[in-house]
């Protein structure tokens, strides 16, 4: 259950009712990395429902998207953020790296996302972002991807001297397993108190973000690496209509916005079919998601150069 649509509203009924048991815990955990690392893999994983958009392509988060999982006694509430911006220093790059500042600045725990047997200078950038005084869990995901097994262990003590990391947690996102037991490390990490969401809630994004981000997650599946990441979508109309043949109907309308005449074609592709499947599969997901009837309009606009226009950047929804 999504449950939305209310943010704050759970986290008010949630602490009241729970007030009187004892035991729970609750706590932020932020999940960071360089681009493209498996950042909202692992978010989708630890919720156990996909509410952040995933894709080969980097640079595909753009926003602080927060994930709920209530397990036990224990609610776990997630930060997924932008990977770290190093080379471009667009309006949008700053708003996605203030994105990042804002989430780590203020956290039980951390999630340090890299690749297993693997740091880069741009894993060293975001690790030189983190706080001392803030437990990091090392989490050396895409362990599967690793053939020498036996190279991890002096990979790991390389780690341990760049930065007192609290714990160590080889996995893959791609494993239950591996899954369950970063929620018991992270657990012992958060500090007991009344939940702040009700139980059954994942996200508190509103269903018009996640609208947003399902067409932004289809434009960069069909068009691989040819489109810029600057390209984003805004959701023009999100109406619920009444319907006596659907429990729910949703009408959506959204607008995929690029930089030039050339993305726009490309976008659309040779009679319109890419745009279509790009809405086709958009709409298929959003009927899941939101367990409803949905009627998706998607149109295609250039808005050449709002990448590096701080007030366009501001209108689209980015901080």
């Amino acid at each position: 259950m999504l449950a939305a649509a209310r943010p704050g509203a759970g986290a008010m009924a949630a602490s009241d009712a729970a007030a009187a048991r004892e035991g729970q815990r609750c706590g932020l955990i932020a999940i960071v990395g360089k681009p493209n690392v498996g950042k909202s893999t692992l978010m989708n994983a630890l919720v156990g429902q996909k509410i952040s958009i995933t894709s080969r392509k980097a640079q595909t988060t753009r926003h602080r998207i927060t994930g709920i999982r209530t397990r036990a006694d224990t609610q776990f509430v997630f930060v997924d953020t932008p990977g770290f911006q190093t080379r471009h220093g667009t309006a949008l790059n700053k708003s996605l790296n203030k994105a990042v500042l804002g989430a780590i600045g203020d956290v039980d725990v951390i999630l340090f996302v890299v690749e297993a047997g693997s740091f880069t200078l741009q894993d060293a950038k975001v690790l030189s972002l983190l706080k001392p005084d803030i437990p990091v869990l090392l989490v050396a995901n895409k362990l599967d991807t690793v053939h020498r097994r036996a190279e991890i262990a002096p990979w790991l003590k390389s780690m341990q001297e760049r930065h007192p990391f609290a714990e160590f947690v080889p996995m893959s996102a791609k494993n239950k397993g591996d899954i369950e037991r970063l929620l018991d490390i992270a657990r012992k990490y958060l500090p007991e108190q009344s939940w702040w969401y009700a139980e059954d809630e994942l996200t508190d994004r509103s269903e018009k973000f996640l609208a947003s981000e399902t067409v932004r997650e289809k434009l960069f599946r069909f068009t691989g690496d040819e489109l810029p990441y600057t390209s984003t979508v805004v959701i023009d109309k999100f109406d619920e209509e009444p319907s006596k043949a659907h429990k729910r109907f949703m009408r959506i309308a959204a607008t995929i916005v690029v930089e030039r005449d050339g993305h726009k074609a490309m976008v659309i592709g040779e009679g319109g079919e890419r745009l279509k499947r790009i809405s086709t599969e958009a709409r298929q997901e959003l009927e899941k998601l939101l367990d409803a009837k949905v009627f998706l309009e998607v149109w295609v606009k250039v808005r050449s150069g709002w990448a590096d226009d701080e007030a366009r950047v501001r209108s689209f929804g980015y901080e």
